[in-house]
C-alpha cells in the first residue's frame, strides 16, 4: 500500500500534552515524566484510587498554565467550570474513571479558538492514566494523576503534510509559554476520513510528528482501498499500519456525570487578564521583527527565535551592540557555548551586561576574536565582567611580537626549513605557536607580517 498518499481527507486532531507542574493535578505527589525512574515511587491513596481518599483541590499552577495555552490558541475563557467523571474500564485508570473538564454537560477551559487558521473546537484540562504493560500486566502509577490539556481541533486539515507543519508550529508555540513537559512529547488521536466516501476513523495515542503523518497517510489509503465503518485503531510504527482495536465509542458509553468530590472551578476576568498580558510575543513576529527591525538575513533570524530565552537575550544585547555583529555571536558562538556545556540559557547564569562588555572589546579591537571566543568559553557556570577580572587587551605593537616571533622560529627550526624549502602551509604552524605564546592576544595580522618578514 503507498505509505505517501496525495488522496484529501477530513483530518481532526485531539492533542494531548502534558503540564510542567511540581506536583499532581489533585494530590501533592511529584509530577514525574522522568524515562526510566523506578516504577510506583510517587504514589498516595489519591493517585492510585484507594477506598476512601479523596481528591484535594486542583493544581492552581495546572489551571494557570492551561487558561494561558487557551489564550494563545484564541479561545474564549470560560468563567465557571465543573469537574466530569468519565468512566471507562481500563486497568490503567485506578478509579474507574478519570476526572475530566471535558463531556457533554462541561464546560472545557477555552473554546471557539483558532490558531494559524485551524479553528479549535475547545481546549481542557484533565488527569493523565496510569501506564499500562499489556505484555506483562504490570502497571506503574507514578504518571496516573499528571495534569493533561486536551486540544480538539475541528476537522479542518486535508493531508497529512498539513498537519504535520501545523503542529510543528504549535509546539514551537507552546514551547515559548514555557509550560507544557518538552521532554514527555505529544498524544495524538487522529481522526480520518475521506468525505462522501468513508466513516470517520479514530487512530488513538500516536506519539510523534512522524508517526502522526505516516498513520494518516495510511489510513486514507486504505479506506480509499477498502472503505471504513466507524471505529478506534491504533498505530503500529514497526509496521506502519493502523490496525482495529475496537468499536467507535459514543459519549454515552463514558456515562459522565458531575463530580461530587470536586468544586466547580471559577475564574473572574481580572485572574484571566493578569495572564493575558504574560503571553509572549509569538516566534513568527519575532522572525518578522528580527528582519525588518534588525536588518538580519532569515536564517539568522530563525535560528534565534527557536528559543524565547535565546530570542530575549539577542534583543537585549542589540541595544547596545551592532545587531548583525550581535547576531552572529549569538546564533554562533553562544549556541556553540551552550551545546558543548549541554546545557539551556536558562541553567547558566550569563548576563547581558557581561556578554555585551565582551562583544564592545571584541568589535573596537581591544581583545582578538580568538580571545573573546576563549573568555566566552568562562563563561560557564556564570559570566563575569571582563574589567574586573583584569583581562589585557589585544597585542598590536610590532616590536614586542617580533620578540616573541623570533623565539618561536628559535624553537622550530624543523618548521623552519619545510617553509624555507617551499612549505608554505607551515607558515600557519607558527602563527599559531605565537598565538598559543600569547595566550591568543596577538593580533594575527599583525603576526602573519612580522613572521614573514623575519622568515624572509
Amino acid at each position: 500500500m503507498n505509505q505517501i498518499s496525495v488522496l484529501k481527507g477530513k483530518i481532526g486532531l485531539e492533542i494531548h500534552t502534558y503540564l510542567l507542574t511540581r506536583e499532581k493535578l489533585f494530590c501533592t505527589c511529584k509530577a514525574s515524566r522522568e524515562k526510566g525512574v523506578q516504577p510506583n515511587i510517587y504514589i498516595c491513596p489519591i493517585c492510585t484510587g484507594q477506598p476512601g481518599a479523596k481528591p484535594m483541590l486542583p493544581n492552581k499552577s495546572a489551571v494557570e498554565k492551561a487558561v494561558l495555552i487557551g489564550l494563545l490558541l484564541g479561545c474564549e475563557i470560560n468563567e465557571e467550570m465543573m469537574w466530569q467523571r468519565k468512566h471507562y474500564s481500563w486497568p490503567d485508570l485506578p478509579k474507574g474513571y478519570q476526572n475530566t473538564l471535558s463531556g457533554p454537560y462541561a464546560f472545557p477551559v477555552g473554546e471557539n479558538g483558532k490558531f494559524q487558521g485551524i479553528k479549535i473546537k475547545e481546549m481542557h484540562l484533565e488527569e493523565d492514566p496510569a501506564s499500562w504493560e499489556p505484555s506483562t500486566g504490570k502497571v506503574d502509577y507514578n504518571r496516573s494523576g499528571l495534569p493533561l490539556v486536551e486540544i480538539v481541533t475541528d476537522p479542518d486539515f486535508e493531508s497529512a503534510e498539513e498537519v504535520s507543519n501545523w503542529l510543528k508550529t504549535l509546539l514551537h508555540n507552546l514551547a515559548y509559554l514555557k509550560v507544557v513537559a518538552s521532554d514527555a512529547g505529544i498524544k495524538v488521536d487522529v481522526n480520518v476520513n475521506i468525505p462522501g466516501k468513508t466513516e470517520r476513523v479514530e487512530i488513538k495515542n500516536v506519539n510523534s510528528i512522524d508517526n502522526i503523518a505516516a498513520a494518516i497517510n495510511y489510513e486514507l489509503e486504505r479506506q480509499a482501498e477498502e472503505g471504513s465503518v466507524q471505529e478506534t485503531r491504533r498505530f503500529d510504527e514497526a509496521k506502519r499500519t493502523t490496525i482495529k482495536m475496537r468499536e467507535k465509542e459514543g459519549m454515552e458509553d463514558y456515562r459522565f456525570i458531575s463530580d461530587p468530590d470536586l468544586q466547580n472551578i471559577v475564574l473572574d476576568k481580572t485572574f484571566v487578564n493578569s495572564l493575558k498580558v504574560k503571553l509572549p510575543e509569538p516566534p513568527g513576529k519575532k522572525i518578522e521583527k528580527f528582519i525588518s527591525k534588525y536588518k538580519i538575513d532569515k536564517k539568522d533570524a530563525e535560528v534565534l527565535a527557536q528559543n524565547l530565552d535565546i530570542a530575549e537575550f539577542f534583543e537585549e544585547v542589540a541595544k547596545k551592540v551592532d545587531a548583525k555583529f550581535a547576531a552572529r555571536w549569538v546564533c554562533v558562538e553562544l549556541l556553540r557555548h551552550l551545546n558543548y556545556n549541554k546545557k539551556m540559557l536558562e541553567e547558566l547564569d550569563i548576563k547581558t551586561e557581561h556578554f555585551i562588555e565582551l562583544l564592545d572589546m571584541v568589535k573596537s579591537g581591544k581583545i582578538t576574536e580568538l580571545q573573546g571566543k576563549e573568555i566566552l568559553n568562562k563563561f560557564y557556570p556564570s559570566s563575569f565582567s571582563l574589567k574586573e577580572k583584569g583581562f589585557e587587551g589585544k597585542m598590536s605593537d610590532s616590536g614586542a611580537l617580533e620578540k616573541v616571533c623570533k623565539e618561536v622560529i628559535a624553537a622550530n627550526k624543523e618548521a623552519v626549513s619545510k617553509y624555507k624549502a617551499g612549505d608554505e602551509k607551515v607558515l600557519n604552524f607558527l602563527i599559531g605557536q605565537v598565538m598559543h605564546k600569547t595566550q591568543k592576544r596577538a593580533d594575527f595580522r599583525v603576526v602573519r607580517e612580522v613572521l614573514e618578514r623575519l622568515l624572509n
